[in-house]
């Protein structure tokens, strides 16, 4: 009963609301799954057909609501060379192949991984999001009026204005609708969708891929397999974080990975390239209203629809206003607060945030970026806590060493520094204590620094003794301490 209500509300929660942000979405993919099969060397149909495909697959079995997916550029941008050294047969066998692996992955939790993915990427990565969509647009200026120039910013204005009146229709889909008819009234001459390829009303056939079924093609579509996937899940699983936070709501990103699979198998069987998630076109969603389900199962009818029986007219739609649409969905999507933040951030916080945005910028690929970012991180954070200061008491002919900070790889060798032996000689000390109460035990590394200051005593004739390890960190030094080894051998002798 609960999973029937929770379908019900996923479903018929928010039903008018969805439908109509669906319906923008739908015209928004337009331009942008033509725009990716140019990018990777197909028939503007291919990323078309992947488009409606995987927004009505993944409405179904992904596992985050009101998310949109459908053919994308970073996704594009890995197959460039397959299609151009093999052609669009490989590039389908290799799209199910993806899917394979991801459900695979789904299935083995990658979801998890999510956590090691810093606050500060998140926030680089929707950033770097925003100025790519801002600067994808860029180059439908090229060659063109300043009638482009007024339509962008017309539709702009009806974006901005227009939800003062009522937000009972989504703004992006007035603009383009009155773009649109002033457009054609007035006879603009100006660059629309059947500028950038021919949309055809034709169904696509259930075909499997004409490539031989041999190692060797198993050879050449995996290693890009293997990129689409994890790029694919990256910037899936990223996009559904963004649109939890937006809706306020959690989703199963288990699911969702296993749903980017399935909708990649069944839209390379039917001849559309891979996709993934698309954060641009879901902020479009959200932010017109859509919660549900419903809304990407309609933003991939909906085209599905425009495609059969509206292909005249829909590229006889400005690229002005879908220009100013997305100009509109860089806006929303940039984090304009993360500027004020850095004033007071971390440093580190800023520097990671930077080096997401920088890298993506310029290789265009989100995925490094995102791994830039991370291992940026990583970086920073070991720096930071590879801190570690002793503690040195002397009495009498004793010295108690009290170990502050984290032992690992990265502060093993301040930490034996900070020993003086020579001193200790000299001043006489025959007793030597070193306390880790404050301080865990990580990896053999340290047990390698313990065990070199331990051998560093004993050549002077003095036994140091190690106090208050804690559990995990006794467990450590026993399995690995050389000189606890060396120890028992002496004492069986």
């Amino acid at each position: 009963m609960e999973k029937l209500n929770t379908l019900k509300h996923e479903w018929l929660g928010n039903v008018r609301a969805d439908i109509l942000a669906g319906i923008v979405v739908a015209l928004a993919l337009i331009p942008e799954a033509i725009a990716f099969s140019l990018i990777a060397g197909v028939n503007p149909m291919v990323g078309l057909y992947a488009s409606f495909i995987i927004a009505m697959v993944i409405s179904i079995a992904g596992g985050r609501p009101a998310m949109i997916s459908a053919a994308t550029g970073a996704m594009a941008l890995v197959i460039v060379s397959l299609v151009a050294d093999h052609g669009l047969q490989y590039l389908l066998a290799a799209g199910i192949l993806t899917g394979i692996i991801q459900i695979v992955l789904g299935y083995f939790g990658i979801a998890r991984l999510m956590k090691f993915i810093p606050r500060a990427v998140m926030v680089g990565f929707v950033n770097a999001l925003a100025i790519l969509i801002f600067q994808a647009q860029l180059s439908n200026f090229e060659g063109e009026s300043w009638i482009i120039w007024a339509i962008v910013a017309a539709s702009l204005a009806i974006i901005f204005l227009f939800p003062r009146v009522t937000k009972a229709i989504p703004a992006p889909l007035i603009a383009i609708v009155v773009m649109t008819i002033l457009a054609i009234t007035f006879g603009l001459d100006t660059k629309n969708i059947g500028d950038m390829g021919t949309i055809s009303a034709t169904l696509p056939d259930f075909l499997f891929p004409d490539v031989p079924f041999t190692l060797e093609t198993l050879m050449i579509i995996l290693p890009y397999s293997i990129s689409l996937a994890f790029v694919g899940l990256i910037e899936s699983l990223l996009t559904a974080q963004i649109v939890d936070d937006m809706t306020g709501t959690d989703s199963n990103k288990n699911r969702e990975s296993r749903g980017q699979g399935i909708s990649n198998i069944i839209a390379g069987f039917f001849g559309g390239m891979p996709g993934c998630a698309m954060i641009g076109q879901s902020v479009i969603n959200v932010s017109s209203g859509a919660r549900g389900r419903l809304s990407t199962f309609t933003a991939g009818l909906a085209l599905f629809i425009m495609i059969m029986t509206m292909s005249d007219v829909l590229m006889l739609i400005p690229v002005g206003a879908l220009v100013g649409v997305m100009f509109f969905v860089s806006y929303a999507t940039f984090d304009w607060g993360s500027l004020k933040a850095m004033r007071t951030a971390q440093k580190s916080d800023t520097v990671v945030m930077l080096v997401t945005v920088l890298v993506t910028v310029f290789t265009h690929d989100l995925s490094l970026g995102v791994l830039g970012g991370i291992l940026t991180a990583a970086i920073l954070f070991a720096a930071k806590i590879s801190k570690i200061d002793l503690g040195r008491q002397v009495t009498s002919n004793r010295v108690d060493y009290t170990v502050n900070g984290q032992l690992f790889f990265a502060s093993t060798s301040e930490f034996v520094n900070q020993f003086d032996i020579t001193e200790d000689i000299d001043a006489g000390i025959n007793t030597v204590t070193i306390d880790f109460a404050n301080t865990h035990l990580w990896d053999d590394s340290a047990i390698g620094a313990i065990d070199k200051v331990v051998f560093k005593y004993r050549e002077v004739g003095i036994e140091p003794e190690l106090l208050n390890l804690n559990k995990d960190s006794e467990k450590l030094l026993n399995t690995l301490a050389l000189h606890l080894k060396q120890q028992d051998t002496n004492a069986g002798h």
